[in-house]
């Protein structure tokens, strides 16, 4: 299911032929079937031109790739296959892990928990103060586990880009289960190098394919590939007068957004 508190959002999504659950004294309504092209999208996606809102679109799919995959491979490269990374690339990442007692998976899991809790207490906190903590807390907590040298400043800079690409991602919960298969990706990593890594992209491919959300594919339209419906997807949206008719995948009864339509 999708969550949100903006009512633009689930009107949207009943245009789309998406249906809107509302729940007595719950701030939150439930958006049914989804997608993962409707976790990606963003309200604001409809309110600029179509360039801009695909040019954001491919922002964010490289971003979720990011949060998904800069510490696995990180891992993987400097355990496993340093031959890929140029020779002075190389030894400036062993000259900064010099002294750290650590090693790379350890490193990325000690700072991956501390993401997680900094991300955490932002929500709970009140909107002034969780910024305020999230920022002045990683540096603070960043520099210090330089200092001490618990880390090493290469993990500081990884783990930093995978903070901002999965702050980029739109839907809290998609980038939360970032954050669990990025776990899963860092211990794959950890064993198998690369190839863990591989795999675990295989893995998670098949289950995204198997899943279905109230009987809509998880994947749609891009699987089952439905052209039609790629005009508002993943990668693209085309502007308003081509977007008339609801998006196949969902059979609505009726594909016209507004108004008598047709079957």
């Amino acid at each position: 299911m999708q969550t949100t508190e903006r009512p633009d959002v689930i009107v949207s999504a009943i245009y789309e032929g998406r249906v809107g659950i509302l729940v007595d004294n719950s701030p939150n309504a439930l958006i049914v079937p989804v997608t993962l092209t409707a976790l990606f999208q963003s309200a604001e996606d409809y309110y600029e031109r179509s360039v801009v809102s695909t040019f954001v679109r491919w922002l964010r799919i490289i971003a979720g790739l990011l949060s998904l995959l800069t510490p696995p491979l990180y891992i993987a490269i400097t355990s496993f296959h340093s031959e890929l990374l140029p020779e002075d690339l190389l030894m400036s990442i062993a000259a900064t892990r010099e002294g750290v007692p650590f090693p790379s998976f350890v490193e990325a899991t000690i700072m991956e928990i501390t993401l997680q809790l900094l991300r955490e207490a932002g929500v709970r906190l009140p909107r002034p103060i969780g910024s305020t903590i999230g920022i002045v807390g990683g540096l603070v907590i960043g520099q210090a586990a330089v200092a001490a040298g618990i880390v090493s400043p290469i993990m500081i800079i990884v783990v930093s880009l995978t903070a901002i690409a999965s702050f980029a991602v739109p839907s809290y919960d998609l980038a939360s289960s970032f954050g669990i298969i990025r776990i899963l990706f860092m211990v794959l990593a950890n064993i198998y190098g690369l190839y863990g890594v591989v795999l675990g992209g295989i893995a998670m491919l098949i289950h995204m394919v198997n899943i279905k959300s109230f009987g809509t594919p998880f994947l749609a339209p891009i699987s089952p590939f439905k052209i039609k419906d790629m005009k508002d997807s993943l990668f693209l949206r085309l502007p308003w007068n081509y977007l008339k008719e609801r998006p196949e995948h969902l059979d609505p009864n009726d594909l016209s957004r507004q108004g008598g339509g047709k079957k």
